[in-house]
């Protein structure tokens, strides 16, 4: 069942995405060459209960840590460990924070020093397609047009869309109905009505859509092993047209990154 949020709630679930995007950006600055997931996973969990939100992962489905870390092959869920990051190396973000009772949710793919060009470009067109497909998010679509909208721009570069994992309704839950894929056909699916609120999160593999998981039971791997990229916003329907809730603005900002690319999705100026 889908529950639609009141103009109150949708301003309350900013503040707990605001959450994460502040997380996300803190993380920016300290992901380099031989830091390793584990240290950045604490910092986060300490900047989050900082924020006066708790770590929205953290113990849920026994999950043992705040991030989920999934560098190169792995796709998403990944366990923070050890291992330091290597010049070349991407991975995937994947925070979430609960705040007022609700939660925020959402990643992003950090660049480790230098990545080779191929891989640079997969990051590229997997974070177009999710604002491709956000842009479909907004009264009187279906599910359908966003997926269709991501499936499409992606596999015209050759890419796999993977098919068991999807994003979701938001909310008082981590995971509410509707399940949003990244591929389908247009006009299909459940149709979007005012103060629905969503994770889209495109994940894009180089090679095969084709995953298989470790037997940690959590972290997903390509099942070629050639490299996967995740992004993610969380998305109300606002005025019947998509408002971001989110923000990659604080990840730029450690970064030295200007984009204009959320600017169409806010219906006021985000106050950084």
């Amino acid at each position: 069942m889908i529950k639609i949020k009141t103009p109150e709630e949708i301003e309350l679930m900013r503040e707990s995405a605001l959450v994460v995007s502040k997380t996300l950006g803190m993380l920016a600055a300290e992901i380099k060459p031989g830091v390793n997931a584990l240290f950045l996973d604490k910092l986060a969990e300490e900047f989050i209960r900082e924020q006066g939100a708790e770590p929205g992962f953290l113990g849920m489905y026994d999950f043992p840590n705040t991030l989920n870390m999934s560098p190169n092959a792995q796709v998403v869920h990944g366990i923070p460990t050890k291992e330091p990051l290597k010049e070349g190396d991407i991975i995937s973000v994947d925070c979430g924070a609960l705040k007022n009772g609700f939660y925020g949710d959402h990643a992003y793919t950090f660049e480790v020093g230098e990545v080779a060009p191929e891989t640079r470009k997969l990051l590229k067109v997997a974070k177009e397609s999710l604002y491709l497909g956000i842009r479909e998010f907004r009264v009187g679509k279906r599910v359908g047009d966003v997926a269709y909208a991501i499936q499409n721009h992606c596999e015209k570069h050759g890419y796999g869309i993977v098919r068991e994992l999807v994003g979701h309704g938001l909310g008082r839950k981590l995971h509410e109905s509707p399940e949003m894929p990244n591929y389908g056909k247009r006009g299909r699916g459940k149709k979007f009505v005012e103060g629905l609120v969503v994770a889209i999160e495109p994940m894009i593999n180089m090679g095969t859509k084709n995953i298989k998981q470790l037997k940690d039971g959590w972290t997903i791997l390509t099942a070629d092993g050639m490299p996967s990229a995740h992004f993610e916003h969380n998305v109300a329907i606002v005025n019947g047209k998509p408002e971001l809730l989110s923000t990659f603005q604080y990840i730029y900002k450690a970064l030295g990154i200007v984009s204009n690319e959320e600017d169409e999705f806010r219906q006021k100026k985000l106050q950084l």
